[in-house]
């Protein structure tokens, strides 16, 4: 008989506390007509940037429920930042925390729900004739920095 063991969450209680930053990034490509209209603030349901910023901060709170493997982190702050490129929106997160386990999970997870929540806001804009996305792209998700202190135990 062949046993196959999946593992819950990972055993953290011998761990010590320490200072941990995690930052992520990721980009959402848009015509260029999207990007002036979000610039102009005539996007039908409302400002895109503080909608996505609320997701993301959201998203990132909200981790664990949205990533089985995830540990509850007491987070001590979460900054999201927007920066246009040509007609690309960039979403970076920083998440940080004193804890056991790294948060660079709940970075990703943040710049994702921002981005998400931007395309969902602007999809009738980029839709072409065929009711299809040809443009819009969510893309370059990853991990820019992610920092572990010393234990001070």
């Amino acid at each position: 008989m062949n046993k196959t063991s999946i593992e819950g969450i990972v055993e953290i209680g011998g761990k010590p506390i320490v200072e941990r930053r995690a930052m992520a990034k990721g980009r959402l490509c848009l015509q260029a007509s999207t990007k002036q209209a979000i610039v102009d603030g005539d996007i039908k349901k409302g400002n895109v940037m503080e909608a996505s910023t609320i997701a993301a901060i959201q998203a990132v709170k909200d981790t664990p429920r949205i990533i089985p493997h995830c540990h509850p982190i007491p987070l001590e702050g979460t900054k999201v930042e927007w920066t246009w490129e040509g007609n690309d929106l960039w979403c970076q997160v920083e998440v940080s925390a004193h804890y056991k386990t790294g948060i660079e999970m709940e970075a990703l997870t943040g710049v994702a729900a921002g981005l998400l929540c931007a395309f969902d806001m602007v999809k009738s804009s980029e839709k072409d004739h065929d009711g299809q996305y040809p443009t819009a792209m969510l893309t370059d998700l990853c991990v820019v920095e992610k920092f572990k202190g010393s234990s001070t135990a």
